[in-house]
């Protein structure tokens, strides 16, 4: 009988029928699990890190329940695979991997377990670089290997390549206290930073080739280039996270460590942080949550460590991972998945948007089953083909994206997406909207119901008309109501609604979470019912809101109207600066194309647009009917005893983020009226950046750039005083 025939005691399995589905299981699962190692090592990962997760941890759960399953040669016990294509390396101490966990819990139950045998031991706490591990041998100072991390043992020696690497010293600089060791093993990520990342794949597919998936495979990939010139093309940096073998250097602790590694050259992490207690552990996981996307590089997590050294040894190791370490993971905001199928929508000012019908998956804490891909020329440059294996990323409240295809994983029976010829919609022949246009465009403006349904779901969002109850449902009804002409033909007689057009409206009912038709239970067909009506034919509470709130959306300031009117290129920013400068639609209509393009935040290619939208008999006739609907076509001039102190006079200001007690409009209101100028883009000439909570690229740009930053619980004393620039230091100012 063999050893995976019986359980501990001795007990025969071969004839349990959960236990034979066990092992067929495991059998299974090791294999696959092996064989992504390979592709990983190799940049031809198949499927992305959070789903090797789940198969990994379904194999520790299948040994926990059946300890006789677990061999030496499991992947539970190895820390991971090396490939043939570079020369193999033994590493002077074994590199282990890390017990990844999904949940404070598991995170609390780690540190119990710890505690109970240290207690009151400090943590450190760092960032969970998304790169590339490797292993850098210094001798007497001077760079002698570096090295893949392989199976922990054994690595592939890529010294050439990480010779090319910047942040990676070739020599040790020797500091005050810090000594340079006769021997010294490095253990670091190599990654790409994330601005680097960006502009690698806007090349990548200018160049008509396929962008990378993520940082961590473009940084696999580049450093495992046989040419160590093609590696030194690359951007590529490094940060240390951890000692293997020592000779003339003893560290009481982690952090004693990392200060002696930057003293001789060589980065760490400039977010770690030691902490007293596991819930400081836990704010920290909260503030870098939270941060994720404003650092340097990618992450995918937190490592705690028990900082000082000699109860790190006292706790020891498993074969695969220290006992002393522990590493959170982040929702995943990068998965794969199928991509079923791409369908193309149209949007409010006729633009053709192909976009991805995804096999629904859970990805940045929501489940997503569509994404965008932009433009045809998108999807052709990033290769992706219907059927194909598919990275997609959500990163917080973004747009679920299509970034590339997983090649590897191509079974040769997907197909070529083909830009359809004419609208989905209403079938009108898609053209650019002029020469060197990218984007396909449905002519039809005014009839085509794609672009009504959205041109109606805008006016009635926060940046226009801001009307509660007219979401996107009731929209689609209003246009393409059940068996029925539509309620409104344009965006002309929103404001003349009545109840008697609404009530008779009918939709099909659909599953909120797959959006499809729910069928009737005793018909079968898909169920139907009236919108704005109940059973008994009264109007809905929510019916009657949407028209009281129309009502008082007609006494929305001036740029609201410019905004809803859908003007192709003009967005809040331009509608502000048009509605201050002209305070009258007509005089905006009527303004010659040069006055327009010499206001403020307008430009010619802005002024040119509104020109065309207004040469348009249709557009003119939406304006009219809503001035005789009672909108407001004007704003009242500025009461100078009301004006405020002009603290921002002349500065340039670009707002990024949620700022405290004020929407985006309400902020950059704040900033013009103390004689502020907002921007929508960082520049060189930009006065100050604004960053609220969750700032985009601007943030980095603005770091990149070094543009004064103001903080979004900063912006009340900005608006007070003004920008306060720190006075320059005796040490820091020029010589007379």
């Amino acid at each position: 009988m063999s050893t995976t025939d019986a359980d501990l005691d001795g007990t025969d399995r071969t004839a349990d029928p959960e236990f034979s589905r066990a092992r067929e299981r495991h059998e299974t699962l090791a294999a696959e699990i092996t064989e992504h190692r390979k592709r990983y090592y190799l940049a031809e990962p198949t499927i992305s890190d959070s789903q090797f997760d789940e198969l990994f941890h379904e194999l520790i759960d299948i040994e926990t329940a059946y300890p006789e399953l677990q061999s030496n040669d499991s992947p539970t016990q190895q820390v991971g695979t090396f490939s043939e294509a570079f020369t193999p390396v033994t590493h002077l101490e074994k590199l282990l991997s890390l017990q990844d966990v999904f949940s404070l819990d598991e995170v609390r139950t780690w540190a119990d377990r710890i505690t109970a045998e240290v207690p009151d031991e400090p943590y450190l706490c760092e960032v969970k670089i998304d790169g590339l591990a490797v292993d850098l041998v210094y001798e007497n100072g001077r760079l002698a290997r570096a090295a893949t991390r392989g199976d922990g043992v054994t690595g592939e020696d890529v010294t050439a390549n990480v010779a090319t690497i910047g942040a990676v010293p070739q020599r040790l600089t020797a500091a005050e206290g810090y000594d340079i060791p006769e021997l010294l093993e490095v253990r670091g990520e190599v990654y790409f930073p994330s601005a680097d990342f960006e502009r690698l794949n806007e090349s990548q597919v200018a160049a008509g080739k396929a962008p990378f998936a993520n940082p961590r495979n473009a940084a696999a990939g580049s450093l495992r280039q046989k040419d160590a010139a093609k590696t030194a093309e690359r951007p590529l940096s490094f940060i240390a996270h951890g000692l293997g073998a020592l000779r003339g250097f003893e560290p009481d602790s982690q952090s004693h460590s990392y200060a002696a590694l930057d003293a001789w050259g060589l980065p760490t992490s400039p977010y770690w942080r030691v902490v007293a207690t596991i819930d400081e552990a836990f704010a920290y996981i909260a503030e870098y949550g939270e941060q994720r996307h404003e650092l340097v590089h990618e992450i995918d997590g937190v490592v705690i460590k028990i900082d000082r050294i000699n109860v790190q040894r006292r706790l020891g190791a498993t074969s695969r991972t220290p006992r002393w370490a522990v590493a959170y993971k982040f929702p995943p905001e990068e998965v794969n998945t199928k991509l079923l199928d791409i369908k193309v929508s149209i949007g409010r000012t006729g633009r053709a948007t192909p976009y991805a019908v995804l096999q629904p998956v859970h990805v940045a804490g929501s489940e997503v089953e569509f994404a965008t891909l932009h433009n045809a020329d998108q999807v052709k440059a990033k290769g992706v083909r219907i059927g194909d294996t598919v990275v997609v990323r959500k990163a917080g409240d973004v747009i679920p994206e299509v970034v590339a295809p997983v090649e590897a994983a191509r079974t040769g029976d997907e197909t070529e997406f083909v830009m359809p010829e004419r609208c989905p919609e209403c079938d009108s022949v898609l053209a650019p909207a002029s020469e060197g246009d990218v984007d396909l465009r449905c002519p039809n403006a005014r009839s085509c119901p794609g672009q009504l349904r959205e041109r109606l779901a805008y006016l009635s969002g926060r940046s226009c008309f801001d009307v509660d109850r007219m979401g996107y449902i009731a929209c689609a009804a209003l246009v393409e109501p059940l068996g029925a002409d539509p309620v409104l033909v344009d965006e002309g007689g929103v404001f003349d609604l009545k109840m008697e057009d609404l009530l008779p409206i009918q939709v099909v009912v659909r599953d909120p979470d797959t959006g499809l038709p729910k069928p009737d239970p005793k018909t079968g067909e898909d169920k139907v019912v009236a919108y704005f009506a109940n059973k008994n034919g009264e109007p809905k509470k929510t019916a009657v809101q949407m028209l009281e709130n129309l009502e008082t959306a007609k006494r929305q300031p001036l740029w609201r109207v410019v905004n809803a009117l859908s003007i192709r290129h003009v967005g809040p920013v331009s509608a502000q600066a048009l509605a201050e400068h002209f305070r009258d639609l007509d005089l905006i209509a009527n303004a010659d194309e040069a006055e327009m393009a010499a206001v403020d935040g307008v430009g010619p290619v802005i002024a040119a647009a509104i020109k065309d939208w207004f040469a348009v008999d249709w557009h003119r006739a939406i304006v009219e009917r809503w001035r005789e609907a009672g909108v407001r076509m004007q704003d009242d001039a500025p009461d100078p005893s009301e004006a405020l102190p002009q603290t921002l006079e002349g500065l340039t200001v670009v707002i990024t983020g949620g700022i405290p007690d004020h929407t985006r409009e309400g902020a950059a209101a704040a900033v013009k009226a103390r004689g502020g100028k907002v921007s929508g883009s960082v520049s060189k000439k930009t006065g100050a950046v604004v960053a609220g909570e969750k700032p985009g690229s601007k943030y980095d740009k603005a770091v990149e750039l070094g543009v004064p930053i103001v903080r979004g619980e900063e912006f009340a004393a900005f608006l007070e005083d003004g920008l306060s620039v720190p006075e320059t230091s005796d040490a820091e100012s020029e010589p007379e």
